[in-house]
């Protein structure tokens, strides 16, 4: 579309950003977004200063490069609650929880935390509350460390660096070397544990939900009191976690016809 900006309707200029910043999956420069887009250098600038101040994008801390701000975030997130999805997603996760017989959940990567997104609860009496909507660490938690192994390797240098690793139990990676290793063996694996690291008596497992580029969109996991479950045990439930990812994943990306 170079060049052809200009004959770009005014009210369709700022959708086409929003697409062009979602569809990079990295933060990215005007420039670099303008580059198929094709508007005037002071109206790129321009419209990435509206989405800043309204709050779809936010600008990364080298000043240069946005990523999506919190209404982005927030619409991304609605658009995967929406009626006929979550009804199918929840069948989903209920056939899961069935077959683990345990608590499973879906996350979301936020600026700073994992959020609980969806979640289908255990039936035994005995039960670790964690409801939708619950912020938990990157760096302590299945999900979150999940999510780390998603980021490129410069990317989770600065972050392990510039984190505060504090300890929530006695079994927390608190050192950025260990932390940086562990994260190096979820890439291999395809999968990340939590063995009592955010919550003394919990152990949890984690997989990722991959778009349709292979990008980690959320994740999927299931948590268990240690009176239940080892993290041994955990793992041989791999087969029905991926499975069930792979359901979830192909959901997103064909949403269920009216």
């Amino acid at each position: 579309m170079d060049g052809g900006g200009e004959t770009i309707p005014t009210n369709l200029r700022l959708l086409l950003v929003l697409e062009a910043v979602a569809r990079a999956g990295i933060p990215v420069t005007p420039t670099e977004v303008n580059a198929d887009i094709g508007l005037p250098k002071p109206t790129i600038h321009r419209l990435f200063a509206t989405l800043e101040e309204e709050g779809f994008l936010q600008r990364d801390i080298d000043g240069r490069t946005y990523s999506p701000g919190r209404r982005l975030r927030s619409l991304s997130s609605g658009i995967l609650s929406s009626l006929r999805i979550r009804t199918a997603r929840l069948a989903i996760l209920r056939k899961l929880s069935a077959e683990v017989g345990e608590t499973c959940n879906i996350a979301l990567p936020d600026r700073d935390a994992m959020v609980y997104l969806e979640r289908v609860e255990t039936e035994w009496p005995l039960r670790i509350q964690l409801p939708i909507g619950t912020r938990v660490p990157f760096y302590c938690t299945a999900s979150g460390k999940m999510y780390l192994s998603s980021l490129n390797s410069l990317h989770l240098k600065k972050y392990v660096n510039a984190e505060t690793l504090a300890p929530r139990t006695d079994n927390t990676i608190t050192d950025p070397a260990a932390l940086l290793e562990e994260i190096q063996a979820v890439r291999k694996a395809g999968y990340s544990t939590d063995r009592e690291e955010f919550m003394d008596g919990m152990i949890a497992i984690a997989v990722p939900i991959l778009d349709e580029h292979g990008r980690l969109l959320s994740t999927l996991s299931f948590h268990a009191p240690v009176q239940r479950f080892t993290v041994a045990q955990a793992i041989d439930h791999l087969p029905s976690l991926k499975a069930a990812a792979q359901s979830l994943a192909d959901l997103v990306r064909s949403p269920p016809s009216e």
